[in-house]
């Protein structure tokens, strides 16, 4: 395959058509297309877990992460067979729910995945994610506002992982019992961003409105809502180091990595390792505090 411009691959029993293995899709990381499959299918496991069953929103770079992109919410004809679609509101996602279909996307130089907050034919949320969104591009202090919402989190012992966006923020991943509303859900997040805001004045804000926030680091409380998206745990994202929205532990938080040390070169390796950290998270059960809230 590696020496054409076209070849085929045999997939769960479905055949795959590739196009232009050797295209570089992140030229500085080295990635060619062919590498990308090759990374996309030993991510499958993990990546398969937070994009099934979901309506799923892709983002395309047909000639490599640093050229024209656009986002892919309609599933592009022709769907092969294989694929399972999940209509909703008059758009036909895609379901993914396989590696062939993730291959097919692969190839169709899908480069980001974010799947919907909510499963298909539900309306409540499947987790909690609260977004710590930098305002500046370079933010030394986006690890310690992580471990700051982490702390406030724990003292209301409510368990999370942080994870890099891939891109320049964390995101805070709640696994929750099922049950609990957006609304609900969106009044804790209130809640802690407006007490972090308090107690750290001069490195939080939830202004909305990004030419207001100065050099603060931005409490998205907001982002997480039925209808709208956020980066899956280990999709890859079109940056130049070809980073992967990657799950830490609470330990590596604390050394401030930068989200760039979490790539496609680096993310199988630390699976083999560690696993899927958010997998080792329970359920958590948030009745008491909402309570207070009440």
């Amino acid at each position: 395959m590696a020496a054409t411009t076209k070849g085929t691959l045999l997939v769960e029993g479905h055949e795959l058509t590739i196009t232009n293995p050797n295209k570089l899709l992140w030229p500085e990381a080295g990635i060619t297309k062919g590498d990308y499959l090759s990374k996309l299918s030993e991510l499958a496991p993990y990546l398969l877990r937070y994009c099934s069953n979901r309506h799923l929103t892709t983002i395309r770079f047909p000639n490599g992460y640093d050229q024209k992109s656009f986002y892919q919410k309609n599933a592009p004809d022709p769907v092969p067979s294989f694929v399972k679609l999940a209509p909703l509101d008059g758009i036909q996602y895609v379901n993914l729910d396989s590696l062939s279909t993730l291959l097919w996307l692969g190839n169709l130089a899908c480069l980001e995945f974010h799947p919907s907050f909510h499963h298909i034919g539900d309306t409540l949320p499947a987790e909690w994610l609260i977004d710590i969104d930098p305002t500046l591009e370079e933010e030394p202090r986006i690890m310690e506002a992580a471990h700051i919402i982490g702390e406030v989190l724990d003292s209301l012992h409510i368990q999370s992982i942080a994870k890099t966006s891939g891109a320049t923020g964390v995101q805070i991943y709640i696994p929750i019992q099922p049950g609990y509303t957006f609304e609900q859900l969106r009044k804790i997040g209130y809640f802690i961003a407006s007490y972090v805001v308090k107690i750290y004045p001069n490195l939080f804000t939830i202004e909305r409105f990004k030419k207001n926030r100065g050099d603060k680091i931005y409490i998205d409380y907001l982002q997480h809502w039925y209808g709208k998206t956020l980066s899956a745990p280990y999709t890859p994202r079109a940056k130049k180091d070809a980073s992967v929205s990657t799950p830490l532990l609470w330990k590596e938080v604390e050394l401030r990595p930068s989200p760039r040390e979490f790539n496609l070169h680096t993310v199988l390796d630390r699976l083999r390792k560690y696993g899927d950290l958010i997998e080792g998270v329970p359920l958590q059960n948030l009745d008491a505090i909402l309570a207070r809230l009440s």
